[in-house]
């Protein structure tokens, strides 16, 4: 039976599986996009603060979802770069995501792709993706006008993924309940409305304002309570 427990490390392909499994369209059509994605939603969190990390084990010792965060995104912030020392420069990392060529100016997040007369398509822009996962800063403190004073209120952060034949079974909610414990002013990225709904589902309020660029851009921050 599927049970829910704390991350250990032994949960870090899982994890990185989950989180490609789970991901939108506009990124698995790229596969250097949907290597990268780990590194970006998951991976700092586990490395950082796997003491708030949770898995759902479907009872045989793998993990099938989890719901990962961190308690205080200014302490992400401080230990980021001991995130990149040891885990985006380390062998794997390096060969994963490429390390970007320049960090002053955020590149695009979408680029055109396709070839005369097919017409103008866009992608994911990879170099965008390199840049963010090496800057916290872009990763969730900045981008849209008044986030950063929006998460001095709401501090803490998650993110949830089930693999498709563990949705809709009631063990998300019980995840986010886990988490949430010890966990004061709690926000969460709406990555797409399908997310939202499933947010607002749970007990959290979406807070007004706010609007990203791409799948994974900040639509408003949702807090618990009425």
């Amino acid at each position: 039976m599927a049970f829910i427990r704390p991350f250990e490390e032994k949960d870090t392909e899982d994890c990185k599986l989950i989180c490609r499994a789970t991901l939108p369209p506009s990124i698995l059509s790229s596969p250097q996009a949907t290597t990268m994605a780990p590194y970006l939603w998951t991976l700092q969190f586990t490395h950082l603060f796997p003491e708030h990390c949770f898995v759902l084990d479907d009872g045989n010792g793998r993990a099938v979802g989890y719901v990962i965060g961190a308690p205080d995104v200014f302490a992400l912030e401080r230990l980021y770069p001991k995130y990149i020392k040891e885990v985006l420069q380390s062998e794997q990392g390096r060969k994963d995501v490429p390390e970007p060529e320049q960090m002053e100016r955020l590149e695009e997040w979408w680029v055109e792709d396709g070839t005369a007369g097919e017409g103008k398509k866009k992608r994911v822009n990879e170099k965008c993706l390199a840049q963010t996962a090496y800057s916290v800063k872009w990763l969730v403190l900045e981008g849209v006008e008044g986030k950063r004073e929006l998460v001095e209120g709401w501090r803490a952060m998650l993110h949830i993924d089930l693999l498709e034949g563990w949705q809709g079974k009631g063990y998300g909610k019980e995840m986010i309940g886990r988490f949430v414990e010890g966990v004061e002013g709690l926000g969460v990225a709406g990555e797409n409305t399908k997310v939202v709904k499933f947010y607002e589902k749970v007990g959290f309020r979406v807070y007004p304002g706010g609007r990203g660029r791409g799948m994974f851009g900040w639509l408003g921050i949702c807090r618990l309570g009425t």
